[in-house]
């Protein structure tokens, strides 16, 4: 058998990874800025996250949600503290397109409504609901088109405030910050009103956090710089370091009955002591600071380059916008330079993901590659 040919493959096959690098087949070393789609956020092969998953391994790796599960409650407690949501209540499950189709679901159970309100350039997952309030038909079949959804404009409160007053809105499901879309960070204005505007017409406010929580944006959450209290924040990717762990915080006003929502493999054992571990490296080590931090120090770095049209972004969570298609810039600074880097779906934006626990060394050297591609890119056009 072989596998569904569904991913554009680079010709590279790393096999270990340690802090903010990770190595091929040969040995060579790349600095890891990246970290396959923002999972990666306390470093590849951190001591603490290994002890925990491998005690946590030999002991019991899953049973099913039909015990009692300690390390669960040990997850939403410390998540709850550290993330300030200690109110909330937590429903975990596998990856973010499953906590997205969750909210979704608990936003038409709550109000009995259909409609959903989505922004332009969203990305919010691949399965059934989820995919249906992305914005990219190509990714949606005939079958994902079960429900009316609106797309409009982000940080337009004008467009949001007149379909809301038609009355038949579900829900209205924003990113913390677009991340495939190319890092745009909604208003703190516009969240502020979004949620006044909710709360006014009985919509749920359900912010996807996936890319940008866990610290990623300089605070717990991105949609925290507002200062808000969403309906449902949805959490996945840097949860679990590249453990497959998602979750769905769920405000208290919310009534949970059995049967509601389910999973087989959510919250399982292995799972939590891998989300555990995550938190409490962001914890010990400081790193939503860090992120703060070293975020503010990469963006302020990169604004003397020239060919960067526009920086965007906050904490680590970078966007940088070109007046070209970067794909070879990308491709030339992971074969020639040693650096992985993302995409975006706009070609023009390369997208910055480094783990939370970079210091100011990977910083400079990050700078030092792009400026010598960046360089090298120039030499080479005015041959």
């Amino acid at each position: 058998m072989e596998l569904f040919d569904v991913y554009p493959l680079y010709d590279l096959k790393p096999v270990r990874g340690q802090g903010a690098y990770v190595y091929d087949e040969q040995g060579r070393e790349y600095l890891d800025f990246y970290g396959g789609h923002a999972v990666i956020s306390i470093g590849h092969g951190h001591p603490h996250y290994l002890n925990r998953v491998t005690d946590q391994l030999q002991q019991l790796a899953f049973y099913s949600n039909s015990i009692h599960n300690d390390v669960q409650k040990e997850l939403a407690h410390l998540l709850g503290e550290l993330s300030g949501c200690g109110d909330y209540h937590l429903f975990l499950c596998n990856s973010g397109a499953e906590a997205n189709e969750n909210a979704l679901k608990l936003a038409s159970f709550f109000n009995g409504k259909r409609k959903v309100i989505a922004f332009r350039k969203a990305f919010h997952g691949r399965t059934s609901a989820a995919v249906l309030v992305t914005d990219n038909p190509a990714i949606q079949a005939p079958i994902n088109k079960g429900f009316p959804v609106e797309f409009l404009p982000l940080n337009d409160a004008g467009a949001l405030q007149a379909s809301l007053a038609q009355g038949d809105v579900a829900a209205v499901i924003v990113e913390g910050i677009q991340g495939i879309g190319g890092i745009y960070v909604p208003d703190a204005a516009f969240l502020q009103q979004a949620q006044r505007l909710c709360r006014e017409h009985g919509a749920v406010l359900i912010l996807d956090e996936i890319q940008s929580g866990y610290g990623r944006s300089g605070r717990f959450f991105a949609y925290q710089y507002a200062g808000i209290e969403p309906d449902l924040i949805t959490v996945a990717k840097g949860m679990g370091n590249g453990f497959p762990i998602a979750g769905v915080l769920i405000h208290p006003k919310f009534q949970a009955k059995h049967g509601m929502l389910g999973t087989t493999f959510g919250g399982n054992h292995l799972a939590c002591a891998a989300g555990l571990a995550v938190l409490e490296v962001i914890q010990k080590e400081n790193l939503v600071e860090n992120a703060r931090r070293m975020g503010g120090m990469l963006m302020e770095a990169l604004k003397p380059i020239s060919e960067i049209r526009e920086i965007r972004g906050q904490g680590l969570m970078i966007g940088l916008e070109f007046d070209y298609p970067t794909a070879a810039l990308r491709k030339q600074l992971l074969f020639e330079y040693g650096v992985f880097t993302g995409s975006a779906s706009n070609p023009n934006i390369v997208r910055l993901l480094p783990a939370l626990n970079i210091g100011p060394s990977e910083a400079d050297q990050f700078l030092d590659r792009l400026n010598k591609a960046l360089q090298h890119q120039n030499a080479y056009q005015t041959l």
